[in-house]
């Protein structure tokens, strides 16, 4: 095989598209917490620019995991499996998706956190998007473990981050029965339908925090294979 056709498969790096998706899919779901302020204060107009703008990183994300799908090379100058990585960007893409469903639904139903539990709901918010954040930190170590062939003391930051990563969405899971527990002593006042939808919330919130972990396990397989 001539030189250059060898350096022209290396030269098509898989993992700059990965960190340029995990970067769109952080942004999107970033965008949950001026749209619940928004929501939260009845100001529709506003999240409904948000949804929109949203809606639209995830539409990025979404073409960005697509054409890595479709270019991934499939020649033997991979440097990690073809699979491996389109699974990665599959559960990355998850993160935006549920942004996008969470926005979608909130907006569609004009649906408000209640009062009471408003606070505690967006540290929960926040506490999921951590994990999103230290998915993304965990992600862009990617050139630098290809760099150290997954080996060495790399690999061991990787690992802590992970770790990290774990404990963080162990934190969202308490938020999350707390939460349940404290809208179901105010359930009573509120619209029946209402009250089914938010606990839908509380679940897909978590999502976030989830599909998080999981990208964190496809990191940790990759580089026990390797």
């Amino acid at each position: 095989m001539p030189i250059n056709s060898i350096f022209g498969v290396f030269a098509k790096s898989p993992i700059k598209p990965i960190l340029t998706h995990i970067d769109k899919v952080a942004a999107c779901s970033e965008l949950l917490i001026p749209f619940f302020k928004a929501s939260n204060e009845q100001d529709w107009i506003k999240a409904e620019e948000i949804r929109k703008e949203l809606s639209m990183l995830e539409k990025k994300a979404d073409a960005l995991k697509r054409k890595l799908h479709l270019r991934l090379p499939k020649g033997l100058f991979m440097p990690i499996a073809r699979g491996d990585l389109i699974e990665l960007a599959i559960r990355q893409d998850k993160i935006a998706n549920t942004a996008k469903d969470i926005a979608g639904r909130i907006l569609g139903r004009k649906l408000q956190i209640p009062h009471e539990i408003e606070k505690n709901f967006m540290v929960y918010l926040q506490r999921c998007l951590d994990a999103v954040q230290q998915a993304q930190k965990a992600i862009n170590e990617l050139d630098e473990l290809l760099e150290t062939g997954f080996k060495g003391r790399e690999v061991d930051i990787v690992t802590k981050m992970l770790a990290e990563l774990d404990a963080i969405e162990d934190d969202t899971d308490s938020l999350q029965i707390k939460l349940r527990a404290d809208l179901f002593a105010v359930e009573q006042h509120y619209n029946a339908v209402d009250v089914m939808f938010l606990y839908q919330i509380l679940e897909w919130v978590g999502r976030l925090a989830d599909h998080s972990e999981s990208i964190g396990d496809q990191l940790e397989l990759m580089i026990a294979r390797s």
